[in-house]
C-alpha cells in the first residue's frame, strides 16, 4: 500500500511501530486478534486495526502539501478536513480557514473568495452544487481534492445502478458531509432517498407496499429525497449504497430487509433475480470493515472497561463505541486530556450528545484489563498519550520496553 508523507507529530514511537510489526507478520490481514500489552497491574488489549486509514492519510498529506506550496495565499477548507479535533485545530493554526461547518452552514461567504485563493476539498467529498460554486469563482477544484477513493466508489456505484433505472437508497446520516455529497452525486443519475437507520427503512417499506399513502412520504422524508421523487413510481426498482462509515451489519440488514420487501411484493424468479433489487454488494470502505472486524475480535476477550478515542462527530468512531457499549463500560474520549485523574474521566455520551464525567472508571481490581481502540481519523500519537496517561496511575507497572518485549517474544515463540 502507498506510503504517505504526513507530519511526524501525528505518529507515535510506540503505537506506529507496533502497528507496523503486526502488519509485517500478517500482510494478508487475516489475524484480527488484538495485541496485548501486559504492564502487570494493568493489561491493555489494543485492536488489530485502528487509526489513520488510506483515505485520511491521503487527505492529510494533500492538505499540508497545499499549505507548503502556497505561502502567502489564503487557504480554505470546505469544512473539517476529517473528524478529528487535533488535525483540524493544527490546520487552523497554520492559517487554513473553514468555509462551512460540518452541517453545511456557511461560515465564510462565497463573495470573500477570489480566483487566487486555494480551496481544499475534504476527505468526505463535496456536493456538485458546491463544486459548481467554486468553479464559477474561478477556483481550481481538482488541485487539492482529498475526496476518499472509497467515497468515490460509492458515487460510481450509485451512478451505475441509476443508469439501469434503479432508485438509489442511501443508508447514511442525512446531515453528514459524506452523505450529503453522495446524495448530491446520486440524484444526478437516479431518484434518490436517504434512510438513516432500520426504523426509517421500515417506514420506507410501507410506501413500497402501499400501506401508507404516497402523499405522507414527502413530509416523513422531508429533506431526504431528490427533486421530483415519486414514491409510487420510484420505489419499484431499488438498490442500496451507504455512507462508507456506517456499521456494516446495519447496512447489510437494511439491504436484506428491502430485498425481502421487494420479493414479497413482486415475487422472485431465482437467486440472482435483480428485476426489482440491484446487487450493489458492499460499499463500505476497507478501513471501516477492518476496524469493525477488529473491534468484534477485541470484544471476544474478557475485559473490565474500554476506551475509544476519536472526534465526537466521527461517524466510524461512534459505531465502534456502539459495539463496545453493548459489552462493557465504554468511555469515548478525544485525547488523554479527558482523563482527569485515576478516578475521573470526562467522556462523550453518544445518547445525551454531551460530555459527562464518570467517577471510578478504573475498577479497583488487579490486574485490571482494558480494551483500547480508535476511529479511522485518529492519529497514533493520541493513542500513545492515552496509554502513557493510564500507565502512570500504576506506580508498579512494568516499562513500555518490557511490555513491548513480551509482544515480540510471544510472536517469536512456536505455536
Amino acid at each position: 500500500m502507498k506510503s504517505f508523507d504526513i507530519p511526524e507529530y501525528y505518529r507515535s514511537s510506540i503505537i506506529t511501530p507496533l502497528k507496523e510489526f503486526r502488519r509485517k507478520r500478517d500482510k494478508l490481514k487475516r489475524d484480527f486478534t488484538p495485541t496485548l500489552l501486559d504492564f502487570g497491574p494493568i493489561r491493555i488489549l489494543i485492536a488489530r486495526h485502528f487509526g489513520f486509514c488510506y483515505g485520511v492519510e491521503n487527505a492529510v498529506e494533500i492538505a499540508y502539501k497545499a499549505i507548503a506550496e502556497n505561502p502567502g495565499k489564503q487557504i480554505y477548507l470546505l469544512s473539517e478536513m476529517i473528524h478529528n479535533p487535533d488535525v483540524n485545530a493544527d490546520l487552523q493554526e497554520r492559517g487554513v480557514h473553514f468555509i462551512m461547518d460540518t452541517k453545511g452552514n456557511q461560515l465564510i461567504p462565497w463573495s470573500v473568495l477570489t480566483a487566487d485563493d486555494v480551496v481544499i476539498i475534504p476527505a468526505f467529498g463535496t456536493t456538485l452544487e458546491t463544486q459548481s460554486q467554486l468553479s464559477e469563482l474561478g477556483l481550481d477544484v481538482a488541485r487539492y481534492d482529498t475526496t476518499c477513493p472509497f467515497v468515490e466508489k460509492v458515487w460510481n456505484k450509485a451512478s451505475q445502478i441509476g443508469q439501469k433505472n434503479y432508485t438509489v437508497i442511501v443508508h447514511g446520516k442525512p446531515s453528514h458531509e459524506e452523505t450529503r455529497a453522495t446524495f448530491s452525486h446520486s440524484k444526478e443519475a437516479a431518484p434518490t432517498v436517504v434512510v438513516r437507520d432500520m426504523a426509517q427503512t421500515q417506514r420506507l417499506a410501507k410506501y413500497i407496499t402501499g400501506e401508507l399513502p404516497a402523499t405522507d412520504f414527502y413530509t416523513e422524508f422531508a429533506g431526504q429525497y431528490s427533486v421530483g421523487f415519486d414514491p409510487t413510481r420510484d420505489l419499484k426498482r431499488i438498490g442500496v449504497v451507504n455512507q462508507t462509515t456506517m456499521l456494516a451489519s446495519d447496512t447489510q440488514g437494511i439491504a436484506d430487509y428491502l430485498k425481502q420487501v421487494m420479493v414479497n411484493k413482486y415475487g422472485s424468479t431465482g437467486e440472482m433475480d435483480e428485476t426489482h433489487f440491484a446487487n450493489t454488494r458492499d460499499t463500505l470502505c476497507y478501513a471501516t470493515n477492518d476496524n469493525q472486524d477488529a473491534t468484534y475480535a477485541l470484544l471476544k476477550h474478557p475485559a473490565d472497561f474500554a476506551i475509544v478515542a476519536g472526534g465526537y462527530n466521527s461517524s466510524n468512531t461512534s459505531h465502534i463505541v456502539e459495539l463496545c457499549e453493548e459489552k462493557l463500560p465504554t468511555y469515548f474520549i478525544e485525547s488523554e486530556q479527558k482523563i482527569l485523574s485515576d478516578t475521573l474521566i470526562r467522556h462523550f455520551d453518544s445518547h445525551k450528545k454531551q460530555e459527562i464525567v464518570t467517577e471510578n472508571f478504573i475498577p479497583a481490581i488487579r490486574p485490571v484489563i482494558m480494551l483500547l481502540t480508535c476511529g479511522a481519523s485518529c492519529p497514533d500519537i493520541v493513542i500513545e498519550g492515552i496509554l502513557l496517561k493510564l500507565i502512570q496511575f500504576f506506580p508498579d507497572a512494568e516499562s513500555i520496553e518490557t511490555a513491548m518485549g513480551k509482544v515480540m517474544e510471544q510472536a517469536e515463540s512456536p505455536g
